[in-house]
């Protein structure tokens, strides 16, 4: 079977299964297995794919039916231009955490310290030290697992040196001494809306790094009333939130009293998405 006509079938049979991005996700897996990019579509969309290749994509249809995200299956997702490995032990990074660290970026400034709650994949704080000199990381998660993806990542980027990763529930110990920025995409869903969400997500993707209690605000209420002895005076808390968190999470800045310069930030499809906030 050539190309062109294996990426047709396998389109088609992600329609069937209601794959919203059918057509992106079948070239994905095609040039997975094909060891191919964008252009040979354009190029040699007659190449001859062979009967272990199709074997390899047809395997790979299979799960992206069962609705396993295209990222899962590949191992790697590209994020702030970089890319990441990814297991079901992170979340898979999105377009709208990006947001979050252009608007991180602009706060670092060379030789800072940033400290990054929540790490993940670790792709917020990795992201930050690619596109900054001599800034130094110490990231968190209280999962062993997501914490060996990020250091993973860490050394493919060639990071590991201005990385360090603590397996803790959220803060670390206080002799790490205080940053100039602090960042986090902590998990912020409301507990019984998890289930309502699409089985990409809710099926796949870890519930440690999803649910955020009852109302999807705990883990806002202990990042801004701890964030304040980690920071130095004049740092930045900045973190995404929900579409529909911004009026609470402001809230919870505003009461604690020891910030100011409070502001939201959008998303590329005009939905709040970073909340940034300067310690006293």
């Amino acid at each position: 079977m050539i190309y062109k006509d294996i990426l047709e079938n396998g389109t088609e049979t992600l329609k069937r299964a209601g794959i919203t991005e059918a057509k992106l996700d079948a070239r994905l897996l095609l040039e997975y297995v094909c060891e191919t990019d964008h252009s040979t579509l354009y190029a040699h969309p007659d190449r001859e794919v062979s009967e272990s290749e199709e074997q390899k994509y047809n395997e790979l249809l299979l799960r992206r039916e069962k609705r396993e995200p295209v990222a899962y299956i590949l191992g790697k997702w590209d994020f702030m231009g970089l890319s990441f490995n990814v297991s079901k032990d992170v979340l898979i990074p999105e377009q709208d955490t990006e947001v979050l660290v252009e608007e991180a970026l602009r706060y670092c400034e060379d030789k800072m310290r940033i400290l990054d709650l929540c790490t993940g994949s670790g792709c917020i704080a990795l992201s930050l030290l690619n596109y900054t000199n001599e800034t130094h990381a110490v990231c968190t998660d209280i999962s062993k697992a997501a914490l060996n993806v990020a250091k993973e990542n860490a050394d493919s980027l060639g990071l590991a040196d201005r990385a360090e990763f603590i397996e803790t529930d959220l803060f670390p110990e206080k002799n790490v001494g205080k940053f100039d920025v602090i960042v986090s995409n902590p998990p912020y869903i409301a507990t019984e809306v998890i289930k309502t969400l699409a089985p990409e997500v809710k099926d796949y993707e870890p519930n440690l790094a999803l649910d955020g209690s009852k109302d999807g605000l705990e883990f806002y209420r202990r990042i801004v009333n701890g964030a304040g002895e980690y920071l130095f005076s004049s740092g930045y808390l900045i973190m995404e939130i929900g579409y529909d968190q911004a009026e609470a999470v402001k809230a919870l800045l505003t009461e604690n009293g020891k910030y100011h310069d409070i502001e939201v930030i959008k998303d590329y499809a005009g939905n709040d998405r970073v909340v940034r906030a300067c310690y006293y």
